[in-house]
């Protein structure tokens, strides 16, 4: 369903398949999501006057604080990029700049956009491929010039050469001739990277020695011995690519990335706080400073042009333990209205994790143990226990939200997982005994529970 067609009802509804609990971050990220539509429908001099409102995400790890905004961007078919706050130093100093973010950004987006534009061609490009194809299999003949209106030999050469390719069309289309190998040109990718480390981050933008002399470096083509199932795959790429244009690849891009980018500034309370009192404060106060422009609106330079980040929503996350959102400079402050605080994970919390979305831990692990030719079966009791254990486990060590449910299943399940493909057994069923049998010595042993769990 398209994002036009969502309510902030349904967005939540969508979320809901795949996260548990968080009503009220998922009902202000809906409302954030629908504002973007709502925006480029108004009138155009109103539209750029309307600014999104980012969002500060507050809550411990591990309940669902990027989950959220990952399935968001998904939803929204919109590009997404993560980063960790804490990477980040000031510029003029070694490290990541923060511009750096929506150059990410804008790469994402050119990938998407060309994926989406390789599929409208596909059709298109196969057909080209086959043609290749057939040329490969069988190289056009070369017949001598002919006196006029006469027959001469290469007139029958070249009807023979027509059937023949013709019954290798009906047999490629067949799928007859997919283990057959064959000898195809492809382009020699050898061209050396050349890094340029620089306050201004230019390293970031993929230059490289071919990029900047263009045509003035001959392509290397290199020969390579494949399938003709393999050989058609790429011949179907490189069509493709000739089919698409790159221009409007790039302006449907930054547009894209513009008016659709989500980003998501992850461990933001790690750069929050006072400044340094001793030397300058490269990764905390001066990363906050440099990332003011770019959250308030700015112009970054790309490998494909300038990208105004002034509609760009920006969704930060933090745990705040030690410091709390009115440690971070008053401006950006100002920058993140919204602020919601997401609650930890109770033990009900972990049971419905473990069954309700439709990536759950324990239907991946059933689909896994599939492959096998084993059916894995978890009893009502046993997820219960699981539930339990995690929750009790969080509060007596650190809390670390529904990834300790990854350890325990994976503690749980280690001889299971080892044994299977050499066991004849083909149904296996872990109930509440089993569990408390298995995690027993783990959970009562609170120092090693802190390193394994």
């Amino acid at each position: 369903m398209k994002i036009d067609q969502l309510t902030p009802r349904q967005i939540v509804t969508e979320l809901d398949k795949y996260i548990i609990g968080q009503d009220k971050a998922k009902k202000m990220v809906a409302i954030a999501l629908r504002n973007r539509w709502r925006r480029q429908q108004v009138e155009e001099d109103l539209r750029e006057e309307i600014i999104p409102n980012n969002i500060i995400l507050i809550g411990p790890t591990g309940v669902g604080k990027t989950e959220i905004s990952r399935r968001l961007a998904k939803l929204s078919n919109a590009p997404f990029v993560k980063v960790e706050a804490s990477k980040f130093t000031e510029v003029g100093y070694v490290g990541r700049d923060v511009e750096s973010i929506i150059r990410d950004l804008l790469e994402i987006s050119v990938q998407m956009v060309r994926e989406e534009k390789t599929i409208a061609v596909e059709g298109k490009a196969h057909d080209h491929a086959i043609e290749r194809m057939l040329d490969t299999l069988l190289p056009p003949i070369t017949a001598k010039p002919k006196p006029v209106g006469e027959m001469g030999e290469g007139d029958s050469l070249e009807l023979s050469h027509q059937r023949t390719r013709e019954k290798l069309r009906a047999q490629l289309l067949e799928g007859k001739l997919n283990d057959r190998p064959v000898e195809i040109d492809v382009p020699a990718d050898n061209t050396p990277m050349m890094q340029i480390f620089s306050p201004m981050g230019i390293e970031e933008m993929g230059l490289n020695i071919q990029e900047m002399f263009g045509g003035m470096m001959p392509k290397k083509i290199k020969k390579r011995k494949t399938t003709v199932a393999e050989a058609l795959k790429i011949f179907t790429q490189q069509e493709a690519q000739k089919l698409i244009d790159m221009e409007e690849v790039i302006r449907t891009a930054v547009a894209r990335a513009q008016n659709s980018g989500i980003v998501f500034l992850d461990e933001i309370d790690k750069i929050a706080g006072a400044s340094s009192k001793h030397g300058p404060d490269v990764s905390r106060e001066g990363v906050q400073r440099d990332l003011l422009p770019v959250v308030e609106g700015t112009s970054v330079v790309t490998k494909y042009g300038m990208v105004k980040t002034d509609h760009i929503l920006f969704v930060a996350s933090g745990a705040f333990h030690v410091s709390k959102p009115s440690d971070l400079i008053p401006e950006l402050q100002g920058r993140f209205p919204i602020r919601v605080e997401l609650n930890s994970l109770s033990e009900q919390d972990f049971v419905q994790i473990l069954t309700e979305p439709k990536n759950a831990l324990i239907v991946q692990y059933k689909a896994m143990l599939a492959t096998e030719g084993v059916k894995l079966n978890f009893t009502e009791d046993a997820i219960s226990e699981i539930a339990r254990t995690a929750a009790m486990v969080n509060t007596r060590s650190e809390n670390i939200g529904a990834r300790r449910l990854h350890t325990i299943m994976s503690n749980l399940l280690e001889e299971i997982l080892f044994e299977v493909p050499e066991s004849a057994v083909k149904t296996l069923k872990v109930d509440k005994k089993k569990v408390q049998e298995t995690l027993a010595s783990v959970v009562e042993d609170e120092d090693l529970s802190r390193y394994i769990l």
